[in-house]
């Protein structure tokens, strides 16, 4: 089985990637239209595949983000109806479609954070409850 490594990104893999980026980007958002779930939003951020083109990892950022996780979750239980639909549009470009694997994309959060950090909002040296990690016992 091959991973997923430091090594730089074939642009076959860059390729598919995209692909399977903006396809699955339409089928998430027609399954959430379809569902009657108004008031989410599903971005695909990043698709990386595997160099035997047979896994791909499938980040979403989803909106409002305490939903994320069950989103996620939902859309892993889903994987064999959203890769066969990807099959479907992808069936001229790919001869093996990719297993899906959804992974939350969390770095809008953790770049907010940061960023009211260095803004003084959440100043960890006012408030050292904010790094409970480095506290002194």
């Amino acid at each position: 089985m091959f991973y997923f490594c430091n090594m730089e990104e074939t642009n076959r893999q860059k390729k598919i990637a995209g692909v399977l980026q903006q396809d699955l980007a339409s089928v998430l958002q027609n399954m959430l239209r379809e569902a009657g779930q108004m008031g989410i939003i599903i971005s695909v951020s990043k698709v990386g595949v595997t160099t035997d083109l047979s896994i791909a990892k499938v980040y979403v950022s989803v909106f409002p983000s305490d939903k994320a996780v069950a989103i996620v979750k939902e859309l892993n239980k889903l994987k064999p109806n959203i890769k066969h639909q990807i099959a479907q549009l992808t069936k001229h470009q790919l001869r093996k479609m990719p297993d899906l694997t959804f992974y939350n994309d969390d770095s809008l959060e953790y770049i907010e954070k940061i960023d009211k950090a260095v803004k003084g909002e959440d100043n960890p040296l006012k408030n050292p409850d904010l790094l409970p990690n480095r506290k002194k016992s």
